[in-house]
């Protein structure tokens, strides 16, 4: 049974993340090019909002699966929001076209301290784990690099399948390539994009890093994710269920791995 149960995991603003995002990274970019230029990042991000992939989640785009084509749309989104904020056309295609080396250097990312005790002590509590996010392209060498790829089981990526979270059809196909699990939970950092687009499907959901009071499960932090989980599915399981710490319930396992019962007789 162990094996049907998964947790889905949102990357980006969960379990790691670039400091700066997308409008740091576009003025990191103008701040080498053009020294001096005095445009500000809040100048850069209002122009990019609402202009991404995922703003518009109702929209599919497999045509854009293909890595090449995925940032030629990108840049293309890029190059247009440093325009509207007053930089020359051409200028604005070159440190567009800049943006994917830049964005996808592993060195500008890292993992938030308590991603992997949680991702260990999960795991020592029989759940699987699988990434559902919209991201870019190059995410599983993302994923890889941080060093956290063979803890997941699949890694599903909206510029890959061509469908953004909450749109129900990427829930679906992550759950697919995960083998179809019997007991699941999204983790994740928006309210809508991760917690709405599971709760639609029926998948109970955790926000954290999110302060949201209206969300059932939030949390500041991973720090108390597994005690939560284990609560709640102690919980669901009815009243003669036991409730049991994350902390306890894996020493428990570890005690019966070490103590198997001698059979009566």
């Amino acid at each position: 049974m162990a094996g049907r149960r998964l947790l889905l995991w949102d990357f980006d603003g969960t379990l790691g993340q670039r400091p700066g995002r997308w409008s740091g990274t576009v003025l990191e970019l103008l701040d080498a090019e053009a020294p001096g230029h005095g445009y500000r990042r809040e100048q850069i991000s209002a122009e990019l909002r609402t202009r991404y992939l995922w703003d518009q989640p109702d929209l599919a785009h497999p045509q854009l699966s293909d890595p090449d084509a995925w940032w030629r749309h990108m840049t293309g989104v890029i190059a247009e929001g440093l325009t509207r904020i007053g930089i020359g056309s051409a200028q604005a295609a070159h440190v567009a076209g800049l943006a994917r080396a830049r964005y996808t250097d592993p060195v500008h990312w890292q993992l938030y301290p308590d991603t992997v005790p949680a991702l260990a002590e999960l795991s020592e509590l029989g759940w699987r784990h699988a990434v559902l996010s919209n991201h870019v392209p190059e995410l599983t060498a993302l994923i890889t690099a941080l060093g956290i790829a063979p803890r997941f089981d699949a890694i599903v990526n909206s510029a890959v399948i061509g469908y953004e979270k909450p749109h129900p059809q990427a829930f679906r196909l992550a759950l697919a390539a995960a083998g179809d699990p019997e007991r699941v939970w999204m983790i994740g950092d928006n309210p809508v994009a991760d917690i709405a687009g599971a709760h639609a499907l029926g998948i109970d959901a955790v926000l954290v890093r999110t302060p949201d009071p209206g969300v059932p499960h939030h949390l500041a932090d991973l720090s108390t994710l597994p005690a939560l989980i284990t609560g709640a599915e102690a919980a669901a399981r009815g009243p003669r269920a036991t409730p049991v710490t994350a902390a306890g319930a894996a020493s428990t396992a570890r005690s019966s791995r070490r103590r198997p019962r001698r059979p009566r007789g």
